[in-house]
């Protein structure tokens, strides 16, 4: 695949993820309007229970699937061994449906691990909602088997497409729960007896069950394309003495690395779920909900350019390690790496000056300290956006090169800082401190991950580019301050809307993100040029080139 093939590809991708996306915001729109952000009992029992599926598929499969399987699979395609495919997708499912009905089981033992200090009546609703959250963990593994199959036939295009379907039946869901329900009342949270009495079981099931049907949708609909491309799975339980040796052996640091993120992702959530009850009730604290509200923003620009492009660069690593193409790895990774800091540093521009617009658009019913608490936990998540992009793109070619080790050693620091800045936070400053301590801990982990996983490939791949790479990121960062400046002059003509309630208020905070998106990005493209930054022309001319297709 040419350059211009994948910045084509990337672009395709990119718009499939930020449809994913724009119906995921939706999504969260609908679940705060149903079950409240902050000061609600409910919306931190279902955003723990919900969480569940994602952290043990964390740390069951993902890091297992996403780092050793892709190398295999292409290498399998490659000398056209396809029953490795299909033993490997046996043994993934049967493993994963294994760890769905074991994990489904112990739901309030899991529920407890996140949320030590909430009352009797909170953990029961928790563990009810994780009953029906939980076996999502099975279709998650589903997802990505089948997913990382196709992007190893270089059909990238479903496994970025499905979240959009999986999110119109999740906004079809909280649709028919608000009809049925009615949107969130604080009186339902305003004690224990009101908490038990308002959450039936139909109303339970009737909101994580459609959670769950969106992500059977999401892995059920990529079995067409796989058909249609030509791929025909068979069980396969069985084969060679040692032939998925290389699998077990990668797969095994990945999952220690793996393990040692989500032990700081269940103490640092202990932190978020501590807030609320050491303010209950008070809407200016964030807690899980307001920290899950704020992550689905700041993930937006990261899974618009980041994961589509990674998403086509890991296979293209995979090969050149395949191949013993080191120099070929290298200028894969570098190119990447440009790329991802070019557009990431834009997107924390934005993400910083428009953070209290862009959370009231997205957040309409909820109240000004709730949008306030929640802007500042975007804000500082988006001081980490740019390390997060180029960090998650070099371990990539860690796990390329079959090298789960370092990657499961560099975890170590990386936790370290996490845990460390978010128990700071708790141990040193009022609860209204703790989610953004915890934001702020993950900012400071994905620096400490590029740092160490750049470090230690430079005499693996002969030098990373590091003259080349540095100047495209001072090149986007002068480029970003400029329309920062121009946003924060946005923001200062404009009425500070997010501070009021009411549609006239949502509507204008719309206006103001719209604004001062697009002037922002007419600053930053007129600076890049101006600076020569070439990696944001490869990117425009890409999307005006799928664009003129897609009209003609």
């Amino acid at each position: 695949m040419s350059g211009k093939s994948v910045a084509r590809t990337t672009v395709w991708l990119a718009l499939g993820t930020g449809t994913s996306r724009v119906l995921g915001l939706v999504r969260t729109i609908m679940l705060g309007a149903a079950i409240g952000i902050t000061g609600a009992a409910a919306a931190d029992a279902f955003a723990v229970a919900n969480k569940l599926p994602n952290v043990m598929f964390a740390v069951l499969a993902a890091g297992v699937l996403n780092s050793a399987l892709v190398p295999q699979i292409v290498k399998s395609f490659h000398e056209g061994r396809e029953r490795t495919v299909h033993r490997i997708i046996t043994l993934g499912a049967f493993w994963m449906m294994v760890a769905t009905v074991v994990f489904t089981l112990l739901a309030g033992v899991w529920v407890r691990v996140y949320s030590d200090s909430w009352g009797p009546e909170q953990t029961a609703l928790a563990t009810a909602f994780a009953f029906w959250c939980i076996p999502q963990l099975f279709f998650y593994g589903m997802y990505t088997i089948l997913g990382q199959v196709l992007n190893a036939r270089e059909q990238f295009g479903p496994f970025m497409w499905a979240p959009a379907a999986a999110n119109v039946v999740a906004i079809a869901g909280l649709a028919a729960y608000i009809v049925v329900f009615g949107p969130h009342a604080v009186a339902e949270d305003a004690s224990a007896a009101a908490l038990a009495s308002a959450w039936t079981g139909p109303r339970i099931a009737l909101l994580a069950g459609t959670a769950t049907l969106a992500i059977v949708v999401q892995a059920a609909i990529l079995v067409i394309p796989l058909w249609r491309g030509g791929y025909r799975w068979r069980w396969t339980w069985s084969g060679p003495k040692g032939e998925l040796v290389t699998v077990a052996k990668v797969a095994s640091w990945a999952l220690a690395a793996v393990l040692v993120e989500q032990i700081a992702v269940a103490l640092t959530t202990r932190v978020s779920s501590a807030a609320q009850v050491a303010a209950p009730g008070d809407e200016s604290v964030a807690g899980v909900a307001g920290y899950d509200y704020a992550l689905s923003i700041y993930l937006v620009p990261h899974s618009l350019v980041t994961v589509s492009l990674m998403t086509i660069l890991f296979t293209r690593m995979a090969r050149h390690a395949s191949d013993k193409d080191i120099p070929g790895l290298r200028d894969v990774l570098t190119g990447g790496i440009r790329s991802i800091g070019a557009f990431t540093m834009f997107a924390t521009a934005v993400l910083v000056v428009l953070a209290p617009h862009i959370v009231r658009a997205l957040a309409p019913v909820s109240s000004a300290q709730a949008v306030s608490a929640v802007a500042l936990v975007v804000q500082c998540l988006a001081l980490g956006l740019v390390p997060l992009g180029a960090s998650v793109l070099v371990k990539q070619a860690y796990f390329a090169l079959e090298d789960g080790r370092s990657v499961f050693l560099i975890h170590l620091p990386m936790a370290i800082a996490w845990i460390g800045v978010a128990y700071g936070a708790y141990w040193l400053t009022d609860a209204q401190w703790w989610v953004p301590g915890v934001a702020l801990g993950l900012a400071a982990s994905n620096t400490v991950a590029l740092a160490l996983r750049a470090w230690g490939l430079r005499s693996r791949l002969g030098g990373l580019d590091g003259r080349r790479v540095v100047a495209t990121h001072l090149k986007a960062l002068g480029a970003a301050v400029g329309a920062a400046a121009v946003g924060v002059g946005v923001r200062a003509v404009a009425p500070e809307s997010y501070a009021a309630t009411g549609i006239g208020a949502v509507a204008a905070s719309v206006a103001v993100v719209a604004v001062g998106a697009v002037l922002m990005l007419a600053a930053y493209l007129a600076l890049a040029r101006l600076l020569r930054l070439t990696e944001v022309d490869d990117l425009v001319r890409a999307f005006a080139s799928k664009v003129r297709r897609r009209v003609a």
